[in-house]
């Protein structure tokens, strides 16, 4: 597919070498640019030292995070969206709730791309060449996606009456939340909290993982979450993403200097619901893994089969198969 736009998977171009953006689009010095932004580690009193797991089992400090920037695109481009996006984080949930949605999925599908870029990078060293690497297509094909959207923060991109992603922005009750984030590479799913806001953001969806629980989020509109409840409600988005079970399309069409992107229908020719059947019992085994500074447990949880243990007052679960 050209889409005239630069594609890293076309020669696994993860070594560091061209801008995990642009490629060579832009003839200027590559800049190694931290992964976790500097602002957000002083903001949140991170020394840069805290570590992460990776994939291939290594451990990697926060500091030693980097992806490769063009610095025109970095300057141009980059840095005005960091910029809005922590004065917007400094001032806390009214500020973030207003930022455009747009910023909210450039900034995440940034933070969350460059985890998917470093671990390629991992998993090209170890295979030594792309020939070796064992990964699905739909996979490259959805992460493919991802980084072709991102560059509309360089290029003139427009999404044809559609969203491409599912973003929720909550009120915690807690001011001084701890900042903490989580996300599932393979779903693209990604989750923030930190002082007194969480998001919680589906990257590849169309959409479909809000509307799914549309009920939910209007029972929360407007109210602050205690952290049990950001957990039960992030947990959800979790499961649900992994039960989507449709690799959303899109068409890509130059014209007059943008790059319209349509989405192909997501029912196509299947007749099965866009989502595989909720079942509470795995839904459980999720909670359990979210709730575990609380020390909730699958039993506990699910000790009403029917009906899981939820710290709302109106649960709006899913009808279970």
């Amino acid at each position: 597919m050209n889409t005239g736009l630069y594609n890293p998977f076309q020669k696994f171009d993860f070594l560091y070498k061209t801008c995990f953006l642009s490629g060579n689009t832009f003839n200027s010095p590559l800049l190694q640019v931290p992964l976790i932004p500097k602002w957000l580690m002083e903001q949140v009193g991170l020394t840069g030292e805290e570590q992460i797991q990776f994939l291939d089992e290594s451990i990697r400090s926060y500091n030693t995070l980097v992806i490769p920037v063009n610095s025109e695109v970095n300057e141009q481009f980059i840095n005005p969206l960091e910029e809005k996006i922590e004065a917007a984080f400094a001032k806390g949930y009214d500020a973030v709730s207003a930022l455009p949605e747009l910023d909210i999925f450039n900034w995440v599908g940034k933070f969350l791309y460059g985890f998917v870029y470093a671990e390629m990078h991992s998993a090209l060293r170890q295979e030594m060449t792309a020939d070796g690497l064992n990964m699905s297509q739909s996979l490259m094909m959805k992460f493919g996606n991802l980084n072709f959207m991102m560059q509309n923060l360089y290029t003139s991109l427009a999404f044809e009456d559609f969203t491409p992603w599912s973003i929720t922005v909550v009120k915690l009750e807690n001011e001084e939340t701890p900042f903490s984030f989580r996300d599932e590479i393979n779903t693209l799913t990604f989750s923030l909290k930190m002082k007194d806001f969480g998001i919680i953001a589906c990257l590849q969806d169309s959409g479909t993982n809000k509307r799914y629980h549309q009920d939910i989020i209007n029972e929360v509109k407007g109210k602050a979450l205690t952290a049990v409840q950001f957990e039960e409600l992030t947990a959800r988005f979790y499961y649900s993403a992994y039960l989507f079970n449709r690799l959303p399309e899109y068409t890509f069409m130059p014209v007059e200097g943008t790059i319209y992107i349509e989405a192909m229908p997501l029912r196509g020719n299947m007749t099965k619901p866009l989502f595989d059947v909720w079942q509470h019992k795995i839904y459980a085994q999720v909670l359990e893994n979210f709730w575990k500074p609380w020390g909730y447990v699958k039993f506990e949880i699910i000790k009403d089969p029917e009906n899981p243990m939820s710290f709302f007052e109106n649960p709006c679960l899913p009808n279970a198969g």
